[in-house]
C-alpha cells in the first residue's frame, strides 16, 4: 500500500490532464457559430461541472460520510479505476477526433454544420459525454469516497439535460434526418438497434 491516500485518484487525474490539453489544442480552429444557448444557461452547467469535478478531483475535502469509503482499500481496486478513467477520456477523445470543427463547449449550431457518419457516433448520439461519464466512474472508485459517487451523478445528471437540449436543437436543423438517427441510436450507449445507411449529427 502506498502513504499517500489519495494515490490512485492522483494517477486518474493525469488522465483528465490529458483530456483538458487535447481539448484546448483541438479548439483552434473551430466552424463559425450560428446559433448559442442562453449565457445564464451556460453559467449553470459550467457550476454544476466544476462541483462535479471539485467533488471527484480534490484530495482536501475526504470529511463527514462523504469521505468514507465505499469499497473496500485494496491496490486491485484502484488499479481499476485508473484504467476505467483512462478508457473513457480515450472514448472522448476518439469522439472528439470525429466531430472536428463541429465541435462547441457550449450548445450550438455552427455554420455548414455536417452529418456525422463515423466512429462512435454510428451507435451513440453523445460518445464525449459518454466517455466524460466513464472517466467520472472510473475517478469516482479511484478516489473510493461516497464523495466521488455524488459527483458522479452530477455530472450525469448535467450532462443528460445538456444533451437533451442539445438534440431539440438537432431536430430543429435537420429534422427528419435527426428524428431518424435517435431511432437507431442511444444517447449515451449503444443502441440496440442499428443501420448503416443512417446518418449522424451531434453538437458533441
Amino acid at each position: 500500500m502506498t502513504a499517500d491516500p489519495h494515490y490512485w485518484m492522483h494517477l486518474a487525474e493525469v488522465a483528465w490532464i490529458v483530456f483538458v490539453v487535447y481539448w484546448f489544442y483541438s479548439a483552434r480552429q473551430l466552424k463559425t457559430v450560428k446559433r448559442r444557448e442562453p449565457h445564464a444557461e451556460r453559467i449553470v452547467y459550467i457550476a454544476l461541472m466544476a462541483s462535479a469535478y471539485f467533488l471527484v478531483l480534490n484530495d482536501q475535502i475526504s470529511v463527514g460520510r462523504l469521505g468514507k469509503r465505499f469499497v473496500p482499500d485494496v491496490p486491485w481496486i484502484g488499479a481499476t479505476g485508473v484504467a476505467i478513467t483512462v478508457a473513457g477520456v480515450a472514448l472522448a477523445i476518439w469522439a472528439r477526433r470525429h466531430l472536428g470543427q463541429n465541435w462547441s463547449a457550449t450548445v450550438t449550431l455552427k455554420e455548414g454544420h455536417e452529418l456525422i457518419r463515423s466512429g462512435p457516433y454510428g451507435r451513440i448520439r453523445h460518445p464525449i459525454y459518454t466517455g466524460m461519464l466513464i472517466a467520472f466512474a472510473g475517478t469516482a472508485l479511484a478516489l473510493d469516497e461516497y464523495r466521488g459517487l455524488l459527483g458522479l451523478a452530477i455530472a450525469t445528471s448535467t450532462l443528460f439535460f445538456k444533451a437533451k437540449k442539445e438534440e431539440r436543437y438537432l431536430v430543429q436543423e435537420f429534422g427528419d434526418r435527426f428524428q431518424e438517427h435517435i431511432r437507431h441510436t442511444g444517447m449515451f450507449l449503444p443502441s440496440l438497434f442499428h443501420r448503416n445507411d443512417q446518418a449522424h449529427a451531434n453538437l458533441r
